[in-house]
């Protein structure tokens, strides 16, 4: 048996700590608040987060950061990104030499636009840098829906050794080698996400929505490109698959978020009554900053920003 840590008790990171355990593995699960981490560990869920689903037996959750990723064989980091940099400077003491560390949020941070690969690569020296994602709704997951994701990263081998140790019977990581590409795909899916749900918030019916996927996903492209991404990445499970799920799926956040946005809601009103994270209402304005930097235009994805922080007008 070896210990996975998983940084971070959203719906998300509980269902990869159920996922690591089912795997075979000793799991820790850091979490922010106190009440998830006593929730867990008297049995009763995470019901803040991932409410009304059984967690697997032997989760240890805490709230000590150090605790939790001590003497620890593989990391897994599912922090929101705007929080990740804090989070990694925090951990940063604590971490085993050379346990390799899997980011599984969808983000580029909105200050800097940096990815959260190159502030893994600033503050995490030691550790070696993976990339988890795909197509994965945390329910599901949770309840053994048969889920593939990419596992990314530039060591073949670390990645094969990895995708081991994580699938289980319903849970596959397919190993690649375009970690650029597959966080590009997770941060910009989130935005285009919010414009197919103000699709169909406003009723403009599936031909419109189909349209947004398939031209979201050549500016998604256009963007990993000009990155340093490989092109057939974003026809993969990182791509493609991910940008398919969040766009089709209410359960998405940020699509949920875009259906009340086009039912005519207010952004503030939306954001005050969760207590989880849509990614692309901060991630859109770290977009459209890297991509200026870039020089690639990105006509969808500036119309949402448009509408989330510039109060553009939705119909228009």
């Amino acid at each position: 048996m070896t210990k996975v840590s998983v940084i971070g008790a959203g719906a998300w990171g509980t269902a990869l700590a159920c996922i690591a355990r089912r795997a075979g593995h000793d799991v820790s699960l850091w979490a922010l608040e106190p009440e998830v981490v006593d929730a867990i560990n008297s049995g009763r869920g995470n019901p803040t987060f991932l409410p009304d689903i059984k967690l697997d037996p032997g989760i240890h959750a805490t709230a000590n950061l150090g605790e939790a990723v001590q003497e620890s064989d593989v990391i897994l980091t599912v922090v929101p990104s705007q929080f990740f940099r804090g989070v990694a400077k925090d951990m940063a003491a604590h971490l085993p030499a050379k346990a390799p560390i899997l980011l599984c949020s969808k983000g580029i941070e909105n200050k800097t636009g940096a990815l959260m690969t190159e502030i893994a690569a600033e503050i995490l020296t030691r550790s070696p840098i993976l990339v988890l994602s795909g197509p994965s709704f945390a329910r599901e997951t949770v309840e053994g829906s048969p889920t593939a994701v990419a596992l990314a990263g530039t060591d073949a081998a670390l990645c094969e050794k990895v995708t081991g140790m994580l699938g289980t019977p319903h849970f596959r990581p397919y190993p690649m080698d375009d970690p650029i590409g597959a966080e590009i795909g997770g941060a910009v899916k989130n935005v285009l996400a919010i414009a197919c749900g103000i699709v169909t918030g406003c009723k403009l019916g599936d031909n419109t929505r189909a349209a947004l996927i398939t031209r979201g996903l050549s500016e998604m492209a256009r963007l990993g490109v000009a990155k340093g991404a490989r092109t057939r990445t974003f026809m993969g499970l990182s791509g493609l698959g991910d940008l398919t799920l969040a766009c089709n799926g209410p359960q998405s956040r940020n699509m949920s978020l875009g259906i009340a946005l086009g039912e005519g809601r207010k952004l503030e009103d939306i954001l005050a009554e969760r207590n989880s994270v849509a990614e692309g209402v901060q991630t859109a304005p770290a977009i459209i900053k890297l991509a200026a930097e870039l020089g690639v235009e990105l006509p969808i994805i500036e119309a949402v920003y448009q509408v989330l922080h510039e109060g553009a007008d939705i119909r228009q």
